[in-house]
């Protein structure tokens, strides 16, 4: 278990920062700002669940992402290794996004099908759940370009491209339950 007894240590002052295993990296390295997408991701949930009143089963399901987006944070922390064997290292299964799958077809039993793009918008709580999602898109860029320099665990990225899809879905739901619908897109940009 994690024991913080001081906040600052003033080792970052510089602009470097520690990874997992002690490595000291620029805080500008793309490892650090995928962390710190995935970081932002986890807070603007935190923020819904706060101010939205959701249902007990989207609560639930959203504070089991907020602990695998902590696990997310911890699995880009540490860099993969050759000595890996020996230790144990927190690392996101591939479980994870399945789990993601079967909560998406959960939440998308009660919609009808899509018949239009639709706007970011309507209920309070979809608001939310929508910004949730584009910075959701947003962290598994940066983990993308991670990728291209050094290798990852691949589940993350996969959990990262299922949460956002989880996180549209029950968007929608809270426009059906907010009985406010959909916000369709009018191409042109001129409401009907």
């Amino acid at each position: 278990m994690v024991h913080l007894d001081r906040i600052y240590t003033r080792s970052g002052d510089e602009g470097q920062t520690s990874l997992g295993d002690g490595t000291r990296v620029a805080k500008t390295c793309e490892r650090v700002i995928a962390m710190g997408s995935v970081d932002e991701l986890n807070s603007v949930l935190g923020v819904t669940l706060a101010v939205c009143k959701l249902p007990a089963e989207m609560t639930d399901c959203l504070t089991r992402v907020q602990n695998t987006l902590f696990d997310v944070g911890a699995d880009l922390c540490l860099p993969i290794t050759k000595v890996e064997a020996d230790r144990q290292p927190l690392r996101i299964a591939a479980e994870t996004a399945t789990w993601m799958e079967g909560q998406i077809d959960h939440f998308n039993e009660r919609l009808e099908p899509l018949s239009s793009f639709i706007l970011p918008g309507g209920s309070a709580a979809a608001a939310h759940l929508h910004r949730a999602r584009t910075i959701c898109r947003r962290a598994e860029v940066d983990v993308l370009r991670l990728v291209e320099q050094e290798t990852i665990n691949p589940s993350v990225t996969i959990v990262l491209n299922r949460l956002s899809d989880l996180l549209f879905v029950m968007a929608r739901v809270c426009n059906v339950d907010a009985r406010c619908g959909d916000v369709l897109w009018q191409p042109g940009g001129h409401a009907q």
